[in-house]
């Protein structure tokens, strides 16, 4: 083989090692499309402000290479919407569960950032690695808190389902 050949190879190795910054399928997809109906719309919202029976008793108990997380922040309940649902998929590429360095989460891009949906999130302490959302309307819902174990912090999401009566959940 050449030295230019060598060279080339080289130099094409290197530019492909650039473009991968996070293993693949290490943090989930990431962004991708997002359909056109997914954009922030304050009525999307609205079943989530009426009162309800139901509620959340929730648990941090997140371990990582022999490590135990402590909660280090608020816990966010999100209404499941199509807007929080796309974005949710892009920050944590899943709408479903998520464990997340929090600067991975914040490196990411989502279309319409500015939408303000924070009047609808309702937000709790986590206390001994406990929490608790009472008086919800029936639906699906976004839980995110912030974890860690001394060093950089972590991003718990996990999407749960409630219908009039308490649900339990561990992240």
């Amino acid at each position: 083989m050449s030295a230019r050949h060598l060279i080339l190879l080289v130099a094409a190795g290197a530019a492909l090692a650039a473009c991968e910054t996070v293993p693949v399928g290490a943090y989930g997809p990431g962004p991708g499309p997002r359909p056109a109906s997914t954009a922030f719309n304050p009525g999307d919202f609205a079943w989530s402000t009426q009162p309800g029976r139901g509620s959340i008793d929730g648990r941090v108990n997140y371990r990582r290479d022999g490590q135990t997380f402590d909660c280090t922040g608020s816990v966010a309940l999100t209404p499941d919407t199509p807007y929080t649902r796309a974005r949710f998929r892009t920050l944590y590429g899943s709408t479903d569960r998520a464990a997340i360095p929090e600067a991975v989460v914040r490196a990411r891009t989502v279309p319409d950032p500015n939408a303000d949906y924070r009047s609808f999130v309702r937000s709790t302490t986590c206390q001994n690695g406990r929490f608790e959302f009472s008086g919800l309307p029936d639906g699906d819902w976004f839980i995110i808190t912030p974890v860690s174990a001394g060093g950089d912090r972590i991003v718990l999401m996990r999407r749960i389902g409630t219908r009039g009566g308490r649900v339990s959940v561990t992240l």
